[in-house]
């Protein structure tokens, strides 16, 4: 095709139907572990109240996702598909964490660098934004909901579906375990704290810097760091 004089490649542009975006919105719940393997999932009816769409639109959906092996039907049932089995939330021995935490590194770090390299200028900035709204005033359940937007932003934009599914399963692990968990519900004092979420919204802000700047080294050693860090903290807590 060409205009005045000028070749253009240009490609049909895409029709998104409405069981489309439902499909790709179940789809994200169920990579960021909102759904987990094996969870039954809600109603048809619940389902068609929450999105706002008919039945048949909702069922259009939901098999295509059957197709994609996302999720099953058990005696009329619809599951999560149990895709990466072996991950659940740890319990307290210690062994079992450090598995979990060392295979987070490996991923966080791999995610972060694809991230550089893939993310949109949009994803690119939302980091930014994520990272500077981060403060050592907010609250602990706030700060928690944050970071789990912050670091499932960083997957969504290493544009690899297996990637962000895997790394979404293992970070709820990890946020699950008790010990995490203690790092702002234990029997801290309000400096504390604080000292904790700012040096978290430091390392977040130089990760969201070294990405929005396409500086791969800078966002892998930021990654490694900020992984260190918490590790560090967590297992304090073991002790």
């Amino acid at each position: 095709m060409s205009f005045s004089g000028e070749s253009y490649s240009l490609k049909p542009i895409e029709r998104t139907t409405i069981a489309d975006q439902v499909r790709r919105q179940l789809l994200q719940l169920i990579r960021e572990g909102k759904f987990s393997p094996g969870q039954r999932m809600p109603s048809e009816r619940q389902l068609c109240e929450d999105f706002g769409v008919a039945r048949t639109t909702l069922r259009e959906a939901i098999q295509q996702l059957v197709s994609l092996g996302v999720l099953e039907r058990q005696a009329n049932r619809l599951y999560v598909v149990d895709h990466i089995s072996v991950i659940e939330v740890p319990d307290e021995e210690t062994k079992k964490l450090k598995d979990l935490v060392e295979t987070r590194r490996v991923i966080e770090i791999s995610v972060t660098e694809l991230a550089v390299c893939r993310a949109t200028d949009q994803q690119r900035q939302e980091l930014l934004e994520l990272a500077k709204s981060f403060h050592p005033e907010m609250d602990p359940g706030d700060f928690r909901d944050l970071n789990h937007r912050f670091h499932m932003k960083i997957s969504e934009s290493c544009a690899n579906p297996l990637l962000q599914e895997l790394y979404g399963r293992v970070l709820k692990a990890v946020f699950d375990s008790s010990a995490f968990s203690y790092l702002l519900d234990g029997d801290l004092e309000t400096d504390e704290i604080r000292k904790i979420v700012e040096e978290v919204a430091k390392k977040h802000n130089e990760i969201a810097l070294a990405i929005f700047e396409g500086d791969a080294i800078a966002a892998s050693a930021a990654a490694a760091s900020h992984v260190a860090e918490v590790e560090e903290q967590i297992f304090e807590k073991l002790v």
